[in-house]
């Protein structure tokens, strides 16, 4: 498989206890497994409370840095509606904006909001240069409890990803 050579950025956001940072480590381990030099970085607000949280990846040849430039992000993942507002803007023109998925995401989960970002993880996956099997194994590595379940989730969320019917 050919990868990119420019440097990918994805944001992922939303608020404390959503599992906003382990989404960002899954998708930063399933890059570099599949060779691309990866960068991340996180912010913290009042996470225990609720608060805001946000994590870029990036992922390339080469990434120099673990920050993008401003409104330079090629995707977006928003694990909560009422974060949407504070960061929509920080995808580039021509890049992917998925909260779309994101009411898609909450009716496949129903009751088990522990995987909507592995539900998200997998819709992502649909739009990024990296093989499934990379996302599997890196899924595998940081979730050892509910791996079926995870994998389920992930599936679902990539085969939704696929259509790209939004």
């Amino acid at each position: 498989m050919k990868k990119t050579r420019k440097t990918t950025n994805v944001l992922f956001y939303g608020i404390g206890g959503q599992g906003v940072l382990t989404a960002a480590e899954v998708c930063a381990l399933a890059a570099m497994i599949d060779g691309y030099h990866v960068k991340k970085s996180e912010v913290k607000g009042m996470a225990q409370r609720g608060g805001s949280v946000e994590s870029y990846v990036r992922f390339g040849e080469r990434v120099h840095s673990p920050l993008p430039l401003s409104n330079d992000c090629d995707v977006i993942v928003c694990l909560h509606k009422q974060e949407y507002p504070r960061l929509k803007d920080e995808v580039k023109p021509k890049g992917k904006d998925l909260v779309p998925y994101l009411e898609k995401a909450q009716k496949a989960v129903g009751e088990k909001k522990l995987f909507l970002n592995t539900y998200m993880l997998g819709v992502l996956s649909a739009f990024l240069d990296i093989r499934e099997e990379s996302w599997l194994w890196a899924l595998d590595q940081k979730f050892k409890k509910e791996q079926q379940q995870n994998r389920k989730f992930f599936l679902s969320g990539r085969e939704e990803g696929q259509r790209h019917d939004l």
